[in-house]
């Protein structure tokens, strides 16, 4: 098994790591060595020789200025290979990390995009017939007619929209989420977040009763009772649902909405939870293990959300600020 093989199970048995994000760092190391030999069919021997100061700046050139790179993915780049010159150092392999010496580009910070609350919940009450159980009855009474798949479509979308608002939940956590996962007598769901980490996070009881019957639903598609090992959420064949499909579910249900300017993505969802629950006044670690963050620093992000919102009420608000401090008392 050649190096990068061993760095790859490492991260993926050991660190434990998504399979998405241990294809992410293979593509990565692989990208690196056609750049810089023009193939990746490189020995042992070659890849660490590559491993220095002048090769990683310029492979990093190349990312900015041939590939034309945006600076965050480039520094996704050298953060890869640090990491996979740091496991060669414990391995013995090198004597210190190469990359720690390349400066980085410089990245633009952006805070996080968000809904404002009041869109969401005029978004909420104009869909909530497809949650209810009239609605449940009309796909209930034939599953199997033309209207039935978008009857049950719609009423996914929009509770693929609660989930993820509701539990502030990352889309993979929501793929993974299988019907034993959520407790209703308890009202939480146990959410396995990146490194395989459990967290439980309390549900609403109208997010509760909106699951139910959406299990109600799938049970008359698929004609009878499910075990607690299946999927959670599932498509109108009955698969566990996919990256691709969640996306299109928010798109399709948010896109197009002139109260809603952020980008219509899942993450966008659990950035605005994030920021509801900083305006109002939650504690940052209670919100730290709500979102499964593994530092403090990646929620404290959210505060910035909170201080521009701060900015404004006091710009809007405070008498000297009106005029711009003259003349003020």
């Amino acid at each position: 098994m050649g190096i990068i093989e061993r760095y790859l199970q490492n991260i993926r048995s050991v660190k434990r790591y998504s399979e998405r994000t241990v294809c992410i760092y293979e593509d990565v190391l692989r990208h690196f060595l056609a750049v810089t030999f023009g193939t990746d069919d490189v020995s042992d021997e070659d890849i660490v020789d590559s491993l220095t100061v002048p090769f990683l700046r310029q492979y990093e050139v190349n990312l900015l200025d041939d590939q034309k790179m945006v600076p965050k993915t480039v520094s996704l780049h050298l953060s890869v290979l640090s990491g996979f010159c740091r496991f060669l150092v414990k391995e013995g392999v090198i004597q210190s990390n190469p990359v720690r010496l390349v400066p980085k580009p410089k990245v633009e910070k952006r805070l996080p995009d968000f809904f404002r609350n009041e869109a969401l919940e005029k978004y909420f009450e104009e869909t909530q017939c497809y949650a209810s159980q009239e609605y449940l009855d009309a796909f209930c009474e034939n599953p199997d007619c033309a209207s039935a798949k978008d009857i049950y479509e719609r009423r996914l979308s929009r509770l693929v929209v609660l989930c993820l608002y509701s539990m502030g939940i990352r889309r993979s956590e929501l793929i993974g989420l299988n019907i034993g996962d959520v407790d209703f007598g308890r009202k939480i769901v146990i959410v396995v977040g990146k490194g395989k980490k459990m967290r439980e996070i309390p549900l609403m009881p109208s997010l509760c009763e909106e699951i139910l019957l959406y299990l109600k639903a799938v049970e008359a598609l698929m004609g009878g009772m499910r075990s607690l090992k299946e999927p959670l959420l599932v498509t109108y064949s009955g698969r566990r649902l996919y990256p691709v499909y969640v996306d299109r579910a928010v798109k399709s249900e948010l896109g197009g909405r002139k109260d809603m300017t952020a980008r219509k993505s899942p993450h966008v969802l659990r950035h605005t939870l994030a920021t509801e629950l900083m305006n109002g006044d939650a504690d940052l670690n209670s919100i730290k293990e709500l979102l499964g963050h593994s530092s403090l620093a990646t929620t404290q992000v959210y505060t910035h959300n909170t201080f521009a919102r701060l900015k404004n009420i006091y710009e809007l608000a405070h008498p000297r600020a009106k005029n711009g401090g003259k003349h003020g008392d």
